[in-house]
């Protein structure tokens, strides 16, 4: 599900025209830079491009801010004075004008948003180099109680000195670092995405930074970093349930068309039990967010763990990549719900055309959002003979949503003053936007909304409105709040079985069970599972923040694996299927 509006990294940026310029010829080979104005802050940006013998162009996006790994692009055009490239696997997409007087491409960078970025022929001015802070720093500072983590990654190189910040009990990770300065043994440095402010000390060994952490509208605080490598490299987090071959079952890779959205050819794996079969199938459905067949999630993939668990059990398994994600082909950012719906509904279609798939136990299984695409696409279809809702929605979307920013900011320090500020205006935004009868229309509404007295409740510059407006209003997210949950449920008349953790902050489990269980009434095979100390992920968790996701080792817990599995068993074990 959707993370607080006003914690979230990903904001959408703000939308600029393309000029119109005469067609030109231009020498694209070579580097580019630009600075983008996100909403975290200023991110330099740099694209190199190169041009083969035979003309084809290939070329790599690299941001020096976030610690400057280069990422290839997945394709890159110049032609008749425009510039394209697109890096997939992250939603990126740039469109550019050439424009002559100025000797410079002026466009639009997409990426869950849209943002003005012009690029220059060359490198970016060099940083300057601060001796003696490179390495890993780990810090904490506390608010309300709550301990924060913070982790400084400093790293020197050709192009000067670079810092970044994770915050891991906030969700963010590689947030740009502005004005580090070292003059002897005092350091000082900001951080434009929380207006966080540091001044400290560094210890005559080097192994400690001690300071003052001041955020605007909150009581200083004092951190102290301690150097704990003397790399700023991130290091792999071991996965107790990663996957190693050889398995007991077949895994083939399929593709299959959705003819109810143009240009959409979705992409995954079906895993086949050993045996004669046919056998019953789950179809996966991720949560929110552009996701992978394995729904890969800081370092986890949930889904082919329980793929694996449920083909060695004797189901048969389909995770597919989301439209425009890994190999599946189609645009992501348009889609609502309701578009995904269609793609699972394709899904069905597919399994019900293989000989080794029972055809009368093809079944849904959705995690998140995916909770409540599954209803959207079960919903009157005669093919779907069971649905699985793992944390899925039950309640009204505009409840969830307070629900859910309510228990994050909590996690994340907020306090009861701030949250009181805060969701009164949050709750006016999700109104605003359920009652919009359109895109622009929703525009204009959140736009009263956010009044000079409403941003400073939500501690969001005057500069950032019509950010936050275009993000607010997107079509995902109005479908999304316009969505009733029992609509759909009320409409499902096989077997369901719906869990949740009890420690889930995103989707709280106690109203949204009992919501389901109401929406279910008439439905004669209803499961309701609550799940004693699992968080959203389904992960054993000590309180269920999101900065615990990356920390645990477990990637699904055991319990819900089997529950899951033996339910199916249970419904449509048939002789030969190879269940057990």
């Amino acid at each position: 599900m959707s993370l607080t509006p006003w914690v979230a990294a990903g904001l959408a940026l703000l939308a600029a025209a393309l000029p119109v310029q005469a067609r030109a010829q231009v020498a694209v080979a070579g580097d580019w830079h630009g600075v983008l104005q996100s909403p975290v802050g200023p991110m330099t940006l740099i694209v190199t491009i190169t041009q083969g013998e035979n003309g084809v162009l290939r070329g790599a996006l690299e941001s020096p801010d976030q610690g400057g790994r280069q990422v290839p692009l997945s394709s890159i055009t110049a032609a008749d004075g425009r510039l394209a490239f697109t890096i997939k696997a992250a939603q990126i997409s740039y469109e550019g004008a050439w424009v002559a007087a100025e000797q410079h491409w002026s466009g639009v960078f997409t990426q869950g948003g849209k943002i003005p970025l012009t690029l220059r022929r060359g490198l970016p001015p060099a940083r300057p180099v601060v001796p003696g802070l490179d390495g890993l720093w780990q810090g904490v500072v506390t608010r309300n109680e709550v301990d924060l983590r913070l982790v400084l990654r400093v790293a020197t190189a050709d192009r000067g000195t670079i810092i970044t910040l994770d915050s891991p009990d906030l969700g963010a990770n590689g947030l740009p670092v502005a004005g580090l300065s070292r003059r002897a043994q005092a350091v000082s440095f900001s951080v434009p995405a929380s207006g966080a402010q540091f001044a400290g000390t560094l210890s005559d060994d080097g192994a400690r930074l001690s300071g003052r952490w001041t955020v605007p509208g909150q009581p200083d605080v004092q951190v102290g970093f301690v150097r704990t490598r003397a790399t700023a490299e991130r290091e792999p987090r071991p996965r107790s349930q990663t996957l190693r071959p050889p398995f007991p079952y077949r895994a083939e890779e399929v593709t299959f068309d959705n003819p109810a959205a143009s240009g959409v050819t979705l992409a995954g794996t079906l895993t086949l039990p050993e045996g004669r079969g046919p056998f019953p199938a789950a179809i996966l459905i991720t949560g929110s967010g552009p996701q992978d067949r394995d729904e890969t999630l800081l370092g986890h993939k949930p889904f082919a763990v329980l793929a694996d668990h449920l083909t060695r059990h004797g189901v048969a398994v389909l995770r597919y990549d989301d439209r425009g994600v890994g190999r599946s082909t189609g645009d992501f950012a348009p889609a609502t719900s309701a578009d995904f719906g269609t793609d699972a509904a394709a899904a069905v279609r597919f399994l019900l055309k293989r000989a080794e798939i029972d055809r009368q136990a093809i079944g849904l299984v959705g995690h998140s959002e995916g909770g409540m695409v599954a209803p959207i696409a079960a919903a009157g279809n005669d093919d779907v003979r069971f649905v699985i809702l793992l944390a899925g929605p039950g309640t009204d979307l505009t409840h969830l949503m307070l629900s859910q920013q309510r228990l994050l900011g909590l996690s994340q320090g907020a306090s009861e003053e701030e949250l009181a500020r805060m969701e009164p205006v949050m709750a006016q935004v999700f109104a605003a936007v359920a009652m919009s009868a359109g895109a622009e229309d929703a525009r204009a509404r959140v736009r009263a909304v956010l009044t000079p007295s409403a941003l400073a409740a939500l501690k969001a510059p005057e500069a950032s409105r019509e950010l936050l407006v275009q993000r607010l209003a997107n079509e995902w997210f109005r479908y999304f709040l316009q969505y009733q949950p029992a609509a759909s449920l009320s409409r499902i008349h096989v077997p369901v079985l719906a869990v949740n953790g009890s420690l889930d902050r995103q989707v709280p489990a106690d109203e949204n069970l009992a919501a389901i269980k109401t929406a279910l009434a008439r439905n004669p095979d209803v499961t309701i599972r609550k799940l004693e100390g699992l968080n959203h992920l389904f992960q054993t968790a000590r309180t269920g923040a999101i900065g615990e996701y990356a920390d645990i080792a477990e990637t699904m817990s055991p319990v819900v694996l089997n529950i899951v599995a033996e339910w199916i068993q249970a419904r449509f074990a048939r002789k030969g299927t190879g269940l057990r």
